[in-house]
């Protein structure tokens, strides 16, 4: 009787032992606080484009931080802003503007972006586009026409062109606003003739043209916006510190191939490893929400 309560104290130690081998979590691992990573991303872009490119990367972190990984595709800029502000995310990546509003209401912290094949923080631009016979020369002369643009919050999709209208002295009451829903569906308003003009980005330039889906010699760009830092991966500000060091830790250990479908979509061509990145980095986006005078409602 002895022996056999000795054997079954022993199988119960080597189940101990297995269970804790697989569950981080249960050993105190501070990089899986939870049992699982929950990791955000804005829409930018066909969720059937953003799924494959981003298993590739949470695969990798998902080594990296020895934790399981869980992607989510949010519905919209404020969806995802939302969800980190309720604890459903430890991570997440956001546009630069919606990242001042995730840092103001949700206090996500920046931590690391996408670089280029030298090591630098890499940029894109927003930028309006018209027909190729289109009378329009200037931002000016969209007076009176409509205008698609991505969607409420987006950095290039809306708050940057909205600023450059406001410049030459038009609004809304001036220019027909079609927020179309995404980058894809702003530029597929223009080519298929439904708007007068369409902001379209660098980023989705790139996708477009590879794809097919955009003929550059059928348009005409009107107007571009200076470089606007990438996106951020954000991390929690109520997250352990940790928990932040192990992600920070992990993102920059990265290699460009393990970043590289992403940052395709991203317009970084060759990719290079990801770059530390702060609050200050993106200073000018959170000058922009004041000047404009956006708030949270604007997401």
């Amino acid at each position: 009787m002895k022996r056999i309560a000795i054997v079954l104290a022993a199988a119960a130690l080597a189940i101990s032992a297995c269970g804790g081998s697989e569950n981080p979590a249960a050993q105190g691992n501070p990089s899986c606080p939870n049992g699982e990573v929950r990791f955000g991303i804005e829409p930018y872009e066909d969720p059937g484009k953003l799924t494959p490119a981003y298993q590739v990367l949470t695969g990798a972190l998902q080594r990296g931080l020895n934790c399981p990984v869980k992607l989510q595709i949010v519905q919209d800029y404020s969806a995802e802003v939302l969800a980190m502000q309720n604890g459903k995310l430890e991570l997440a990546q956001f546009g630069p503007l919606g990242f001042v509003f995730a840092n103001r209401r949700a206090n996500a912290e920046p931590v690391a972006s996408f670089g280029d094949a030298q090591g630098k923080l890499t940029s894109y631009k927003a930028g309006i586009y018209v027909p190729k016979d289109s009378p329009a020369q200037s931002l000016a002369d969209l007076r009176g026409k409509s205008l698609a643009l991505s969607e409420p919050g987006s950095t290039s999709g809306d708050a940057l062109p909205r600023a450059a209208l406001a410049k030459v002295g038009l609004d809304k009451a001036s220019v027909k606003l079609d927020y179309a829903g995404g980058h894809p569906e702003a530029l597929l308003a223009l080519t298929n003739g439904k708007v007068d003009a369409a902001e379209i980005n660098t980023q989705q330039l790139a996708t477009a043209t590879a794809a097919g889906k955009f003929d550059a010699s059928r348009f005409r760009q009107i107007w571009a916006s200076d470089p606007i830092p990438n996106d951020p991966i954000t991390v929690a500000g109520s997250t352990d510190a940790r928990f932040k060091d192990a992600v920070r830790a992990a993102l920059l250990g990265l290699k460009p191939d393990e970043v590289a479908k992403v940052g395709a979509l991203l317009d970084v061509d060759p990719a290079g490893p990801m770059v530390a990145v702060d609050k200050s980095t993106y200073q000018p986006l959170f000058d922009l929400a004041d000047t404009l005078g956006l708030t949270e409602g604007d997401v």
